[in-house]
């Protein structure tokens, strides 16, 4: 029997790394960024994925690290790794060869069809924030199979209306400029509220399950836009004892990442 805690004991870094970790059953080959991603695709291998291999922007393909990677280009992911390639051979013979189920990607700015903005917040000549743009964001959301995005905050700023700048653009954006991507783009949002999902292009993002104790209503006032409902809405199971031990003890235990 697994035991479930309460939520005043689960961080908000833990909560969404347990719950990003369980969206990866039954996946095989996951792009992952440092941070959360990281956390999420460790803890899905020692979970519900053990077969999983993780591939990072660095080149490293079945990285095997004795410990957390502080950055992609960390000595850690070498060692042990089952191959680490050039940038040309990763970006066009893995990505563009359709072997990445799926991308794993962060933002500071989402829209309701799942395009990305990681660039600036605010005008792009003067703005108020200064992102990191997109690295290599652009080619992990238009060849993975599927994109999934953890969001650290819900809130209208974060999922707007209308994006500052559109860094990363999803499927349904790309084949209005005729280009034909070949995933179907985001397809889960992670959020310290709840999961919002979509199943491919032509569908806008809606909200299909929220965490213990956060509302429909809390969920849709906190969304820059009128978000559609499912019409079910489950309900996140909490992270369990085993699944903080496991993240906590044998993924993260230095805190490199969880806070």
């Amino acid at each position: 029997m697994t035991t479930s805690t309460t939520p005043e004991t689960v961080t908000s870094s833990e909560l969404l790394s347990v719950v990003a970790s369980r969206e990866l059953a039954a996946r095989r080959t996951v792009f992952a960024g440092i941070g959360l991603p990281t956390l999420a695709t460790e803890l899905a291998h020692l979970t519900v994925a053990p077969q999983i291999e993780v591939v990072y922007e660095s080149g490293v393909c079945g990285a095997h690290p004795s410990h957390l990677p502080e950055t992609i280009a960390d000595a850690v992911l070498i060692t042990g790794a089952e191959a680490v390639l050039s940038m040309p051979t990763l970006f066009g013979s893995v990505l563009q060869g359709g072997h990445i189920d799926v991308g794993f990607l962060g933002a500071a700015q989402i829209d309701r069809w799942g395009n990305l903005n990681t660039s600036v917040i605010g005008d792009w000549e003067n703005p108020s924030v200064r992102l990191p743009g997109s690295g290599g964001a652009v080619e992990v959301m238009a060849n993975s199979r599927e994109v999934f995005v953890v969001m650290r905050r819900h809130n209208p700023r974060s999922f707007t209306e209308t994006l500052d700048f559109c860094t990363t653009p999803g499927p349904d954006r790309a084949l209005d400029e005729g280009i034909r991507p070949l995933g179907v783009g985001v397809t889960r949002v992670i959020t310290e509220l709840g999961i919002l999902s979509r199943e491919g292009v032509g569908e806008e993002l809606r909200l299909t399950a929220v965490h213990p104790g956060v509302t429909v209503e809390q969920v849709k006032e906190s969304t820059g836009w009128d978000l559609q409902v499912a019409d079910r809405v489950g309900t996140v199971e909490p992270p369990t004892a085993a699944e903080l031990r496991l993240l906590r003890e044998d993924v993260d235990p230095g805190r490199v990442y969880l806070r």
